[in-house]
């Protein structure tokens, strides 16, 4: 049972729903995420705000999304894993491809140096050396791309921890977290 309440578009005041209405729109639902989020319209009108710009952004979705499942399961956020697994798909990534950035793996050299990056940032909380992101640009990033990785990370933080603080229901098909080592 989550932690704070999961808001209703029905149920709520206009600058709510309106945001609520758009998600719904994109999804086709309203994942409870955003419906824990919506506690707070700043925070929702953030997020919100904060997928859609990366959503255009240079990365494109199938990295994205390979970022996003990678932190979810260094961070133990099985809320994340599950939806960003099935959004990593409907990108068109396999299954087995989504598995492998789920444990910070690709047997593509550029997508394993993001990923790789992507992790580090996360454990090291920022603390990175020259060497770091120079190995970025050996593996053909360039600084949009280089600054954009380290905002999905930002971003995913943010959605991992609503979801693990306020135990947010999943409402996606389950991915088993990888076993902590």
């Amino acid at each position: 049972m989550s932690r704070v309440n999961l808001v209703s578009a029905a149920e709520t005041t206009a600058d709510r729903k309106q945001l609520l209405d758009q998600i719904h729109g994109a999804f086709g639902a309203t994942p409870n995420m955003f419906r824990a989020v919506a506690n707070s319209p700043a925070a929702l009108k953030s997020m919100w705000s904060a997928f859609a710009a990366l959503g255009s952004g240079v990365l494109g979705a199938k990295l994205g999304e390979q970022i996003a499942v990678a932190v979810a399961d260094y961070n133990r956020c099985e809320y994340c894993l599950a939806a960003h697994t099935m959004l990593g798909v409907n990108a068109g990534l396999s299954k087995a491809e989504m598995a492998a950035a789920q444990a910070g793996q690709s047997t593509d050299a550029k997508t394993l140096a993001a990923l790789s990056f992507a992790l580090k940032l996360v454990k090291e909380r920022g603390q990175l050396s020259d060497s770091d992101v120079q190995a970025l640009r050996v593996a053909g990033f360039d600084d949009e791309h280089i600054v954009e990785i380290l905002a999905h990370v930002a971003l995913n933080l943010f959605t991992n921890f609503v979801n693990v603080a306020f135990q947010v229901p999943v409402d996606f098909p389950a991915v088993k977290l990888n076993p902590l080592a």
